[in-house]
C-alpha cells in the first residue's frame, strides 16, 4: 500500500526546487565564520523548520490559504521581499543582532528554514501533489516518505558543507558571503517577478 510512483515524483520535484547543493553557498555565506557545532546546529534547525513549515502545509495548506485569502503569488512576492532584506544584509556586512545565540537562532528560522528551503515553490508544490493524492492513504504515505526523504537529503549536504571551509579559509567565506548576496538578491527579484506574473494572470 505505497504509491511508488508519487513518491518518485515528489522527491524528484522536490529536491529539485529545493535545490540542496545551490544552498551550500548562500548556507556558509550566512553561517561559514561560526564555530562547528553552531553550523551544525544551523543545519539542523533551519532543516528542522523547513520540514515543519512543509508539513503544516501538505496538512492544512488549502485550507490555510482559502482561509485567509492568501494566494501563491502573495507568497511568492512576501519570500522575495524577505529574501531581499537578507541578501541586503550580506552585501553591506551588517548583522542583524549583537548577540550571536539570537543571530543563530534566527538565521535557521529566516532565511534559512523559509523562504531558502520552505520556499513558495516547494510549498506550491507540497499543495499540489497533496490534491493529487485525492484521500487515497498510499499517496498520503508516499507524500510523507518523499518530503522526510528530501530532508534527510537537505540535512546530510548542509551538515557536509564544513568541509569546503577547509578549503577556502577565511577570506573565501567571506567572499562567498557576499556572493550568496546576490544569489539571494537574485532569487528575491525573481520571486517578485514571477508574483507579479501570477496576479496579473489571475486578474
Amino acid at each position: 500500500m505505497f504509491d511508488v510512483r508519487l513518491f518518485i515524483e515528489a522527491s524528484i520535484t522536490l529536491l529539485v526546487i529545493m535545490d540542496p547543493p545551490g544552498t551550500v553557498p548562500v548556507f556558509l555565506g550566512l553561517v561559514g565564520r561560526k564555530s562547528r557545532e553552531a553550523r551544525k546546529s544551523a543545519a539542523r534547525q533551519g532543516v528542522l523548520v523547513s520540514f515543519l513549515v512543509i508539513t503544516l502545509f501538505a496538512v492544512a495548506g488549502n485550507s490555510i490559504l482559502a482561509y485567509m485569502h492568501i494566494g501563491i503569488p502573495a507568497l511568492q512576492g512576501a519570500g522575495g521581499l524577505l529574501l531581499l532584506l537578507i541578501a541586503l544584509d550580506l552585501l553591506t556586512g551588517k548583522g542583524t543582532t549583537n548577540h550571536p545565540e539570537v543571530e543563530d537562532v534566527n538565521i535557521a528560522l529566516v532565511p534559512l528554514g523559509t523562504p531558502l528551503l520552505a520556499g513558495p515553490g516547494a510549498i506550491a508544490a507540497t499543495i499540489v501533489f497533496v490534491r493529487q493524492a485525492n484521500g487515497a492513504w498510499d499517496s498520503y504515505l508516499a507524500l510523507a516518505a518523499a518530503i522526510v526523504a528530501v530532508h534527510l537529503v537537505l540535512l546530510g549536504t548542509l551538515r557536509s558543507a564544513g568541509l569546503l571551509i577547509k578549503v577556502f579559509k577565511e577570506s573565501g567565506i567571506l567572499l562567498m558571503a557576499k556572493i550568496a548576496g546576490l544569489l539571494l538578491a537574485a532569487i528575491a527579484v525573481q520571486l517578485v517577478a514571477s508574483s507579479v506574473e501570477g496576479f496579473i494572470s489571475a486578474a
